[in-house]
């Protein structure tokens, strides 16, 4: 197993190009799992989390070798349990880290044992639960998460085959506190949604974009795609846009994305090819 580390490599960088910078070591306090890594261009930071050590880390921009975070987020009144996954909103200056049934909204400058701004949660019957998956939409005020809805109510009659964890997109109002409903749900057949990675918003046109990889279990499964929804889709839709896993492209089983607004492009982290694949996507900017 490799040690946990950051790398950060070059835009145009190919082939078995090395990384520009590494973070790494006992002082970055960084642990093996880290499934998502957010930055924020107005700070110029990173956040990433620490499901082990309960824990939201926070780097400057230009953060390399054995560097301890900048600030830390920790102990019993965050009510992180394990934050794997997390986001960022820098309109609004917050972190966002979902956490099982509920939602947990932080100052991007907070730091130690700090309570949340604000909580929002699954109510206790006919709910829904969030499986990791995050993104915010700054301005139209909704935020995505992938995850599953709970209750014969909510499931409609349908079901995964690959089970239901993380096979539905639930649209939120970004300042829901309290017990809350999602606004929209996506899920059913037709999206070909059965495990939803990561996922980024671009507000521009209000557009979700999707890492559907169909299985953790499978080392090179069926259906796989990078897709694209609307923040006002609602039901059984297909993406609007997608880029299919096959040969031809390299893609096998998409997990983390990225998106360049600038040069149009989303990057995509192959956990099956243990590499960066950039694809030219202009039609979502």
């Amino acid at each position: 197993m490799a040690h946990p580390q950051i790398a950060i490599f070059a835009r145009l960088a190919k082939g078995g190009d090395a990384p520009q910078r590494l973070i790494f070591g006992q002082a970055s306090k960084l642990s093996r799992t880290m499934h998502a890594i957010r930055y924020n261009a107005i700070r110029d930071e990173f956040y990433v989390g620490n499901p082990f050590a309960q824990a939201v880390l926070t780097f400057r921009g230009g953060a390399n070798g054995q560097e301890s975070p900048l600030r830390m987020i920790q102990g019993p009144k965050t009510m992180l349990d394990t934050p794997d996954t997390l986001e960022v909103d820098p309109v609004h200056d917050e972190l966002i880290v979902p956490e099982d049934d509920k939602v947990l909204f932080f100052s991007a400058g907070a730091n130690g044992d700090v309570a949340p701004l604000r909580v929002f949660r699954s109510p206790a019957k006919d709910g829904w639960k969030a499986a990791g998956g995050i993104a915010v939409d700054p301005i139209h005020n909704v935020l995505v998460l992938a995850g599953t809805v709970l209750g014969d109510k909510n499931k409609g009659g349908y079901s995964s085959p690959y089970g239901d964890n993380r096979e539905a997109l639930l649209i939120f109002d970004r300042l829901a506190t309290g017990e809350v409903q999602p606004l929209r749900v996506i899920r059913g057949a037709k999206t070909g949604m059965h495990a939803i990675r990561q996922m980024e918003v671009q507000p521009k046109g209000g557009w979700i974009v999707i890492s559907q990889m169909t299985s953790g279990e499978l080392p090179e499964p069926e259906g796989t795609y990078i897709g694209v929804y609307s923040i006002n889709d609602v039901g059984d839709v297909p993406p609007r846009w997608k880029i299919e896993g096959k040969p031809s492209n390299g893609m096998k089983k998409p997990h983390g994305i990225a998106l360049d607004p600038k040069n149009k492009e989303v990057v995509v982290a192959d956990m099956r090819m243990n590499a960066l694949l950039t694809f030219y996507f202009p039609e979502i900017f």
